[in-house]
């Protein structure tokens, strides 16, 4: 290892089995980083299921309170509820030690991820300019941010407008809503992650413009097309109503605009540095 890293800073070229090497071991240190905050999410096992993971379950819940006042200053009672018509059951013998293990996976991930994209950075950073890889800090609180808004934004806003929607939603009468655990913490799990990954689009953006894949002109060129892709990916994580939909669709949009004030900012800029060597 000592020896290839000695070999980057030299500016010699890595072989492609060098590089695979590399990324296996920042995939190795990234899973490591990961296991650990798995096993301390693990023995938190109360406060990730209790105050956490069922809290969008309870009608005091934020979410359920924010938009109830918002309904009843404009006359309605959306969102006013007294009560979740669903109990929870687990219909396997293993179901509820699989969740708890799963569940504190995916509490790792997102806990350990400011080590997992610096370690993504380490990575990427060699076929990277000087300049450039002096915004490594910017880069890792710039992601990360990004994503933990996007986690809240899922965890406050998507989870209980699906739980809300789902939890009530009946056929029939005569159907008990028994909901399996495993059901109701795979729509968290993926809520969550979800709109952690979406909201990561202005870093995605960057990279691709760095890239020559896209350009500003193209971001506005196909933002009506755009529109249509989110609304769309609204309708799939969030309960089919119009309301929910847009909810989601304005941040997203949101975040489009950004990626294309970003990605016209890295375009002067490689002009510019065109100039300057010419």
């Amino acid at each position: 290892m000592r020896k290839k890293i000695k070999n980057k800073k030299e500016g010699q070229e890595m072989s492609f089995l060098d590089h695979v090497e590399e990324l296996r071991w920042h995939l190795v240190r990234s899973s490591l980083i990961i296991l650990v905050f798995s096993i301390v999410a693990f023995f938190m096992k109360d406060f990730i299921f209790n105050t956490i993971i069922f809290a969008p379950k309870n009608p005091d819940f934020f979410t359920y309170q924010f938009f109830c006042k918002i309904s009843q200053f404009f006359g309605g009672n959306a969102f006013c509820l007294t009560e979740m018509p669903f109990t929870f059951q687990s219909l396997a013998m293993a179901e509820q030690f699989s969740v708890h293990i799963w569940t504190s996976i995916t509490a790792g991930f997102i806990a350990a991820f400011p080590f997992v994209i610096w370690e993504f950075w380490k990575f990427i950073s060699p076929g990277l300019y000087e300049k450039e890889r002096k915004g490594a800090k910017m880069f890792i609180i710039i992601s990360s941010f990004l994503f933990f808004i996007g986690v809240l934004f899922g965890y406050y806003v998507i989870t209980p407008l699906s739980v809300n929607f789902l939890g009530n939603y009946s056929i029939s009468d005569i159907v008990e809503r028994n909901i399996k655990i495993g059901s109701y913490i795979s729509l968290v799990r993926s809520s969550v992650l979800a709109s952690g990954f979406i909201f990561e689009l202005p870093i995605i953006m960057f990279f691709l413009t760095k890239m020559g894949l896209i350009t500003p002109d193209f971001l506005k060129k196909y933002r009506k097309h755009a529109l249509v892709v989110v609304l769309i990916l609204a309708a799939v994580i969030t309960p089919p109503d119009i309301i929910s939909q847009i909810i989601v669709a304005i941040p997203i949009m949101l975040l489009y605009q950004v990626s294309i004030f970003i990605s016209r900012v890295v375009i002067k800029r490689q002009l510019k540095r065109e100039k300057e060597n010419a």
